[in-house]
């Protein structure tokens, strides 16, 4: 039988390396080295296909550079781990000043409103630039060692948003996703950062981007679409954002429990110990336990509060309730981590004087030391509550490890497995724990109750919390959530199986990857030229809006610019230019009156004329007068959405009506044109019109009216007079010019028609079209028609064959 080939490598990139370091002067490095079982990079890893490679750094100086090579070499042969080594100064700047005490602060919602604000630094430039020097230099160690063309590459945490552009840069089609532990705030937060747009495209240069939660997830694509201008589509199951050809898939899911590792944790003869110990320490007490880092978010003052308030309003707890309050170490430095341990030491202290007793404090705070996990496991296997009220956390597994260890736990009866929780709403893991009792941290008296709550519960309804729980918790662990994300990136990079041409636009964060399909490329200015050249009867068909003006402009009259490239092409006897837009016919003869050759198609083809001076005619295509009625229906309707949108307008047409929302806020605006969407196509189930979506517009035309019957009529009417078009440029922005290529392409496969050998349906900005090539935006349009115009010449026999077109409808 063939041997099968290995599975593709997974690298693991994390801030820091899934490794415990203890001093060894026996080392040579001074150090001995143990896989860390708590690291969630190393708990993942066991679900994988195949042994991943760990990248990070070391929580340790940077060695020498004489032993950095022989480390680097020990770490990565014994362990997987391939160290990235950061000079101290550079850490201290990129981690515990820009990460922890910037970036950090303000995806939890702390605004540095001011130089002291409480735990956030305003935005510095030289602290980001130390946090993009720190990604680079991860991006060169991986650099070392990636095989682009098979290697799956996830990058983990806010440490490292930078690091997708860094290596999409090098390696334009990488396998890369990303998972953020942290929330990513609401847009109105997100749009503060001064770099906000780097950071984002730096995610979109991934090929997938995870969340904890649906909450993240959209706070993170409304920023997309508010500062970015992109839209998501949610298609079986997934979320997808469109990004310059290339998909970005979204993913929520959130982290589970090792449950492999903590099985052998709560069945170990040291938590066995402890419980007895604890068992006999607070016997006939009702414990109620927390455990939190010791940060600004984590509610711990609050929670202490809720406790005085406990006991204050039921006196039969005195003496009996005790909160265990362990705090794990500070993971950065700075004042506002002593301002937060003064703080819970000073509610604890009131609260033992005022209801302490001889044997018992109703606050007892385990900190100072890193409390072993054995030890922990004791404590959950012995609390009847578990209170996580942190104000704000990304996703936070202790009501999870708490669940766990009251069913696993050997120590309790059958009859005792059972648990409730006290959750705050602001917490990752709330929605995944829908028993749990759900509490506004900043309500001390609802907290309190819920407490209380939860320690005075039926035996019954305690169990039923617990099962729930336990029943998702026990399959949605850490394996699961590993598979699933791998799963899922190999699904986004499928892609890169077909074969398209990339290319790389953009300076420094602002890189980007074009991806185009086989069959779309870049309309070249010689391309058009060539055929220009070679051609003696030629049709230019231009779209308005965002083609030759930029959508952006409040003044929409063209430039004069515009105006001198049109008469120069119109007067060359081999073409005929038209423009074909959906705008109204007097504005468009107003702005087009010094071109007196320039034929005009408006309202999207429901008026035309061949030049200046012929009449304005209906479309061909309509034989018997139309009855308009249906817009004495639609009016009031869409009066009635602008009356509720601000910033939206309604544009009257003849033959037209059109809702824009382009000034409305991006995200209700979108909301209101789906459902005025929906709303007037079952209003006008019966009526001869059509209801369709264009960029930031709804809009209701009659039927058969189209900017591809427009084609389909002049190409026909050329042909009557013996002028059948040799050469077609068709340019457009929005999806009503999808018509128009359309029209163009089957134009040029109809028999009857003489071949047209130069064909160029171009639509302006890369995104899926049915053009067959695209321009950047309206500078790259003008650049190519003026260089038409300066082309200058007829084609070869145009000078016998010119008909004049004065007006042939």
């Amino acid at each position: 039988m063939p041997s099968l080939s290995p599975p593709p490598r997974r690298i693991i990139i994390s801030h820091r390396l899934p490794l415990r370091s203890t001093p060894d002067p026996s080392s040579p490095f001074q150090f001995s080295f143990s896989l860390d079982p708590d690291s969630l990079p190393l708990q993942l890893s066991s679900s994988l296909p195949s042994p991943p490679l760990f990248v990070g750094t070391l929580s340790l100086p940077s060695p020498s550079s004489s032993l950095s090579d022989e480390l680097s070499q020990h770490l990565l042969s014994t362990f997987s781990c391939l160290p990235v080594f950061l000079p101290s100064d550079l850490h201290h700047h990129f981690y515990h000043r820009f990460c922890k005490h910037y970036l950090w602060p303000l995806l939890h919602y702390l605004l540095p409103l001011s130089p002291s604000s409480h735990g956030g630094l305003p935005f510095e430039s030289a602290l980001y630039r130390s946090y993009l020097s720190a990604n680079k230099l991860f991006a060169d160690r991986i650099t070392e060692i990636l095989n682009p063309e098979e290697d799956f590459v996830w990058v983990h945490d806010y440490h490292l948003i930078a690091l997708p552009t860094f290596l999409r840069k090098r390696f334009p089609c990488v396998k890369l996703g990303f998972f953020l532990h942290s929330p990513f705030p609401s847009s109105e937060i997100f749009r503060t950062i001064p770099v906000r747009d780097d950071l984002l495209r730096a995610l979109l240069n991934s090929d997938m981007v995870g969340f904890h939660t649906f909450d993240y997830a959209r706070h993170f694509l409304s920023s997309c679409s508010r500062l970015l201008g992109l839209g998501y589509q949610s298609k079986r199951g997934y979320i997808g954002l469109e990004y310059y050809g290339r998909n970005i898939i979204v993913k929520i899911l959130p982290v589970g429990i090792d449950m492999g590792q903590l099985q052998s944790v709560v069945s170990s003869p040291e938590t066995a110990s402890k419980i007895r110990e604890l068992k006999e320490t607070y016997k006939d007490r009702v414990l109620i336990v927390g455990v939190d880092d010791v940060d600004i978010f984590k509610g711990i003052g609050l929670k202490f509060l809720a406790m005085e308030k406990l006991l204050e309003e039921r006196p039969e707890l005195q003496g009996r309730a005790i909160l265990i309050q362990i705090t794990n170490p500070a993971r950065s430095q700075g004042k506002d981590i002593q301002e937060v341990r003064d703080e819970t030491h000073s509610i604890r202290d009131r609260i033992n004087t005022r209801f302490g007793q001889p044997g018992y404090q109703p606050v007892v705070v385990i900190e100072n030391r890193p409390v072993p996990m054995y030890e922990k496991a004791a404590f959950y296997a012995m609390a009847e509550c578990c209170v996580m009220n942190a104000v704000r956390d990304g996703l936070n597994r202790i009501p999870y490890t708490y669940t766990l260890c009251r069913e696993l736990s050997p120590a309790l009866s059958d009859s005792s497995k059972k648990s409730v929780i006290v959750l705050s709403e602001f917490v990752g893991c709330s929605p995944s724990l829908s028993g749990a009792i759900r509490v506004n941290p900043w309500n001390i008296e609802s907290v309190s109750e819920a407490m209380y709550t939860a320690i005075s519960m039926s035996e019954v309804e305690k169990q039923l919390r617990h099962e729930k729980h336990y029943k998702y918790i026990s399959t949605h662990d850490v394996a699961y959530w590993a598979q699933s994300f791998d799963q899922d990136l190999q699904r986004a990079c499928q892609d890169h199986s077909v074969k398209k041409n990339c290319y790389g636009i953009g300076f420094g964060m602002s890189f980007r990857v074009v991806a185009l399909g086989p069959g779309f490329n870049k309309l070249l200015v010689e391309n058009v030229v060539s055929g220009y050249r070679k051609t003696c009867s030629r049709l230019v068909l231009l779209d308005y809006d965002g083609t030759m003006v930029p959508q952006s402009l409040i003044d929409k009259r063209p430039s004069e610019e515009v105006i001198q490239i049109v008469n120069r092409l119109c007067a060359d006897p081999s073409n005929v230019v038209f423009v074909v837009s959906g705008r109204g016919k007097d504005d468009l003869a107003k702005w087009f009156e010094p071109c007196e050759k320039l034929g005009i198609a408006a309202e999207h083809g429901y008026y035309i004329r061949w030049n200046r001076d012929s009449q304005w005619e209906t479309s061909a295509c309509i034989n018997t007068p139309l009855d308009f009625d249906w817009m004495k229906v639609v009016l009031p309707v869409m009066r009635q959405y602008t009356e509720a949108t601000d910033g939206s307008h309604i544009e009257q047409k003849d033959s037209a009506l059109v809702w824009h929302h382009q000034e409305a806020d991006p995200d209700f605006g979108l909301c209101q044109a789906k459902e005025l969407l929906d709303h007037l196509e079952k209003l006008l189930a019966n009526e001869p019109v059509v209801v369709k979506r264009g960029h930031h517009i709804v809009e209701v035309t009659p039927q058969g009216i189209s900017k591809g019957v427009v084609v389909e009529t002049i190409i026909s009417a050329m042909q009557d007079h013996n002028k059948a078009p040799d050469f077609v440029l068709c340019v457009g922005d929005d999806t009503s010019d999808e018509d128009m290529f359309e029209a163009v392409r089957n134009c040029a496969n109809k028999p009857e028609i003489p071949k047209i050998t130069e064909v160029f349906p171009c639509t302006v900005g890369n995104k899926p079209s049915m053009a067959k090539y695209y321009l950047d935006d309206t500078v790259d349009v003008l650049k190519m028609l003026r260089a038409l115009a300066d082309t200058g010449q007829p084609g070869p026999g145009s000078s016998q064959s010119y008909v004049s077109f004065d007006d042939p409808f």
